[in-house]
């Protein structure tokens, strides 16, 4: 009977497997690319045969997932044969006892090096105190350098992971949803996959704010007819224009996803019928001739201009200028008969499939055929220029080296001038000590100034799209400390910390010195262990950090590390406590007498449950000030260097490093609290003033919601006023009900929650 069973499953498995096999072959055939069907099968069975008897979480045949990673590469990227055989093999390694130079004698080096690329490593580079996700995501983009279909497999592979989260447990889904937001929605927006990089975006928030995500969700289907009963009045008299113009066009609807509608509810502090910008129109044209295509969508922007009004600040010319991600569009907001803006797209099909499939669709209108990634996309190798001189220089930490790429990964951009009329692209908000180091380091470091449009302007000037940018230096200069705090390009930044950890070894070697001499005085080894213990003791980030504050005399050790080192340092709980004091109203301060250790988390713990937070537990939980959670706020809980559980909000900057670097220690954590506890929160309103305004706001928040007002500051100018209070609640419902009832208030008009 078991026999039989197992005979049915062996079928349906065969069945599932042979059709999702076919149907990517079907979509290769259907593509431009040579038809090299004979290695892809060959890829296929060979992955099959080292998957075998393997399962997913979700119960699936394992195999499934590298035809499903080789479907994205090919239906939605666009790649070719080389980049399928990878997809198919890209786990094979790393799973099996299969190894690369297998790989390599079977299928050739090119696809080796690929699956190579997208496998992870044992061993570090950053040291055993670091991270493995950032030692696996150095090596993902030293590979890249050399081949950037490494990367874009690898960001279809997460894409899929992302698709079937489901099967996870939560504590995993919010690393990967958090790395995911952190470097692989940036790193598809950077190379032009903006569809994907929607998508990842939306998984990752529908994992991370569940209920935020349905209610959104909920709202767009609600208001879907009269959405799309907008879209058809406002688009009749276009078509008809295209029509009468004899272009070849088609118009589409493309709807906000509910991460960029909540993202912009967060930042503007507008509720979800105040976005306005939730549907935007797409008009896609063919042109007779290739060349003509720029002109015709300015033929077209002036024929729908005659139709409606436009908005004069809000067009958006990528086309002379595409942005670094091959992006070109011509982007205009008109008002549409309802009163509403409504922004119109306007791009050739060539420019539509760039926009969706990104770097991957620049090879498909060369010549149709799978090409090596040549060296002609000046952007994008200037991009991964950057990127290898980051890797060049190895940051000590796991969390700067993510920051630094980070800041590389970000597309807004301006379009600068050299002296002699070279236009040069740079990030939003770079300064001309940024423009500097984009030049030439030596450029950067000796740097005094800059003249912009032929004025003097300081290192820390910002640049705006169109400047001409002329650097002033001097011999006599060097890389200062302060420069750190003011440029925004991921080389400026490497490059000043790479000059500063130069001149910073000295330093550090003299701390290393005081340490060593410190211990042979009260005779005690000097380990690397014992340097830990310390660098933890004293916060510092790691022990660099640590030896140069003792270089620098601003740690000075004495007694108390003596204690720490022989375990007699006994007043952590106290310490911890008075942490959380403030988050606590003055009833329940009483419970200082009686403090909370802090729970340490043991060896075998599961880290597949959630931790719940009640209101008898929470002395023994970390609170930090980095996001200030309260019941109410989705949260999670990390495991510190001490085994002590930090709580922080899901979104909070820091836990958003956490989840990339340090994915293992991430819990799932849960409130459990009944109202008996009260935390601090601080609302910020902003309005007309008026006689009686404090009056009004004093008296719903202590009379009607009966809450104690801690501090209230307000300042008010030319009858504008703008206020923190500072109130004692329970939870985030709390806080909603106060600010919906201020909201109410005559003048009042905005309030919002400050972190």
């Amino acid at each position: 009977m078991e026999d039989e069973k197992d005979k049915i499953r062996e079928d349906n498995d065969d069945q599932l497997i042979n059709g999702a096999f076919q149907h990517l072959l079907d979509c290769y055939l259907a593509s431009r690319h040579r038809k090299k069907v004979d290695i892809i099968t060959k890829a296929f069975n060979f992955a099959r045969q080292a998957h075998k008897g393997v399962r997913r979480l979700s119960g699936e045949p394992y195999i499934m997932h590298p035809i499903a990673v080789a479907q994205i590469a090919c239906e939605e990227v666009g790649l070719g044969s080389t980049s399928i055989c990878a997809a198919l093999l890209h786990d094979v390694v790393e799973d099996t006892d299969y190894t690369t130079e297998d790989i390599e004698n079977i299928f050739g080096s090119k696809i080796a090096q690929i699956v190579d690329g997208l496998t992870k490593i044992s061993g570090g580079i950053f040291g055993e105190q670091a991270s493995a996700q950032a030692e696996n995501f150095k090596k993902l983009l030293l590979t890249m350098s050399d081949d950037i279909r490494v990367i874009l497999i690898k960001i279809c592979d997460r894409l899929h992971n992302m698709r079937t989260l489901e099967s996870q447990p939560a504590n995993k889904q919010y690393k990967i949803a958090g790395e995911t937001l952190y470097i692989y929605a940036p790193l598809s927006n950077r190379l032009g996959l903006y569809k994907i990089k929607s998508e990842l975006e939306n998984l990752s928030f529908r994992y991370e704010h569940p209920d935020e995500y349905n209610s959104i969700k909920s709202k767009l289907v609600s208001t879907e007819a009269s959405r799309h009963e907008l879209f058809d009045q406002f688009t009749a008299p276009i078509e008809e224009a295209l029509h009468n113009m004899g272009i070849k066009y088609q118009i589409k609807e493309r709807v906000k996803t509910p991460y960029s509608i909540w993202n912009k509810m967060q930042n503007k502090h507008v509720t979800f019928d105040e976005v306005y910008d939730i549907l935007a129109v797409r008009i896609i044209f063919t042109p007779e001739k290739r060349e003509e295509e720029v002109n015709e969508c300015f033929n077209i922007y002036v024929a729908i201009s005659k139709i409606y009004k436009s908005h004069p600040d809000r067009l958006r010319d990528w086309l002379s200028h595409p942005k670094a991600n091959g992006y070109q569009a011509l982007h205009v907001t008109l008002m549409s008969k309802q009163g509403r803006w409504i922004e119109v797209q306007i791009r050739s099909d060539r420019m539509d499939e760039i926009a969706e499939q990104g770097f991957a669709a620049h090879w498909k209108y060369k010549d149709g055929m799978e090409k090596e990634f040549t060296e002609d996309e000046t952007e994008l190798n200037e991009w991964l220029r950057t990127i290898k001189e980051i890797l060049d220089d190895p940051q000590p930490d796991a969390m700067d080296f993510l920051d630094a790429i980070k800041l590389n990964l970000f597309a807004s951009e301006i379009f600068v001038f050299t002296p002699k009329g070279e236009i040069k692209t740079m990030p939003t908000g770079c300064t001309a000590l940024d423009f500097a180091f984009s030049i030439h380091t030596f450029l950067g470091s000796h740097c005094i100034g800059a003249k912009v449009n032929h004025k003097l302007v300081p290192l820390s000037h910002k640049l705006k799209s169109g400047d001409q940018v002329e650097i002033l230096t001097s011999k006599a200069q060097h890389v200062q400390a302060s420069w750190i705090n003011f440029v925004s390009t991921a080389k400026a930044k490497a490059k000043i910390q790479a000059i500063l950890r130069r001149n910073g070894r000295e330093i550090q070697k003299r701390g290393e010195d005081i340490l060593d001499e410190f211990l042979q005085k009260n005779n005690i080894e000097n380990t690397t262990a014992v340097a830990d213990k310390l660098t933890i003791f004293h916060e510092a980030r790691n022990r660099e950090e640590f030896f140069q504050a003792l270089g620098e005399k601003t740690i000075l050790l004495g007694e108390k590390d003596l204690d720490e080192l022989h375990g007699k340092n006994t007043d952590e709980g106290k310490k911890g406590w008075r942490r959380l004091v403030p988050f606590l109203g003055k009833n329940k301060a009483k419970k200082e007498d009686t403090p909370q250790e802090f729970f340490i988390v043991p060896e075998k713990f599961n880290r597949k449950k959630p931790i719940f937070i009640n209101d008898d537990n929470i002395g023994q939980y970390k609170f930090r000030h980095c996001c200030h959670p309260i019941p109410g706020d989705d949260i999670l809980g990390f495991i510190d260097n001490k085994h002590r559980i930090e709580i922080h909000k899901r979104d909070c900057p820091v836990a958003a490093k956490l989840k990339t670097s340090y994915g293992n220690r991430i819990l799932d954590a849960k409130w459990d609290m009944h109202k008996r506890l009260f935390f601090d929160a601080t609302i910020h309103m902003e309005g007309i003033d008026r006689m009686g305004m404090v009056m009004d706001i004093s008296s719903v928040i202590s009379s009607q919601m009966n809450v104690n007002i801690h501090k209230f500051t307000i300042t008010s100018e030319e009858g504008v006023f703008d206020g923190d209070i500072d109130i004692r609640v329970h939870d985030r419902e709390d806080v909603k009900t106060i600010i919906d009832q201020l909201k109410k208030i005559e003048g009042i008009q905005e309030v919002t929650q400050i972190m």
